[in-house]
């Protein structure tokens, strides 16, 4: 079965404004906090509704952080959300310390992930945070590839306590799952092959299920798997990428940090796989649509495709040899 890339009707932050909305009404300790960026993530449309439990704090976002752990202190559940970079190195110290340190019970929304910023530039643009937010102890980090992927993400941290990051982007995404997928234990096994394993996050997972038809047009069968949990990651869905002998991961983030150090880091422990990053490599931000931006940094199809097939030929040279 082909891929067919289709926009999905709903944009993602409508997603996150419906799901605060339903969680809202019907428990009062849930709280929603913005900085600044209320109509920009459509939660200004639900702020009359919430009343006192809708913050603005406006551009602190450090304030807006340490708030959400005072709140959860008080028994409150707060969603917080800004853009990447500021829900993530702006206010790093304030998260580890007063969030993660301190064991309260915080989600962070951060939006516009990577290329998606387009217009704002690389001050906005995110490539780092995963980098950072992994190496606070005890977080659960995300990355929605769609609308029902990131419904079933929030539902998740709802139930989940201690610091939660999100990374999302905005607007509308290439549509990955049917209505009534059932998300569980961090990853989806996309599809199944025996020759190469693409590993994929956020607005990557698309371009590897376009990948993998393109390989298999080539006789090359590719296992494709969405890694929408980051941290903790499930170790068993990186065992079984490892099964083919070869690796790509593919990420609209830095290399240094991301989904293709989580992979690395696990199989050098555990399973040894020959592996490729597709990813930011030694780049700041820019401005520029995310397509054209995608290509600049070789964040496409093609570039894994690439990938795939030096890997499975690297492969094939090192059974000859053994």
């Amino acid at each position: 079965m082909t891929f067919e890339a289709k926009m999905g009707k709903t944009e993602m932050r409508e997603v996150y404004r419906k799901f605060l909305l339903e969680k809202a009404r019907k428990d009062e300790s849930v709280v929603v906090l913005e900085a600044d960026l209320s109509s920009s993530m459509s939660t200004d449309k639900i702020k009359d509704e919430l009343g006192d439990r809708y913050i603005n704090v406006g551009i602190m976002e450090a304030q807006e952080v340490c708030c959400a752990a005072g709140l959860s202190v008080a028994g409150f559940k707060p969603y917080i959300h800004t853009f990447g970079p500021f829900a993530s190195r702006r206010v790093f110290d304030q998260i580890f310390i007063s969030v993660a340190y301190a064991g309260t019970n915080v989600t962070i929304i951060g939006s516009d992930a990577g290329v998606t910023a387009e217009a704002n530039g690389g001050t906005h643009m995110p490539f780092e945070e995963l980098s950072l937010l992994r190496s606070i102890p005890h977080a659960h980090i995300y990355e929605a590839s769609d609308d029902k992927c990131l419904r079933a993400i929030l539902e998740e941290t709802y139930h989940t306590d201690g610091l939660n990051y999100v990374r999302m982007i905005r607007k509308n995404a290439i549509e990955i799952y049917e209505e009534g997928e059932t998300f569980e234990d961090g990853y989806k096994l996309l599809r199944e092959g025996s020759d190469v394993s693409i590993v994929a996050s956020g607005i990557m997972v698309a371009d590897a299920l376009q990948a993998a038809d393109r390989l298999a047009a080539e006789g090359i069968s590719a296992t494709v798997i969405d890694l929408y949990r980051v941290k903790p990651v499930n170790e068993a869905a990186l065992l079984k990428a490892a099964e083919t002998g070869a690796i790509v991961t593919a990420e609209n983030h830095n290399v240094i940090g991301g989904i293709g150090s989580v992979v690395a880091e696990t199989l050098a422990e555990l399973k040894p796989t020959l592996q490729y990053r597709v990813g930011v490599r030694e780049a700041f931000g820019q401005v520029g649509q995310a397509d054209y931006l995608k290509e600049q940094y070789g964040l496409t199809a093609e570039n894994i495709v690439a990938q795939a097939k030096r890997l499975v030929e690297q492969k094939a040279k090192i059974s000859v040899n053994v």
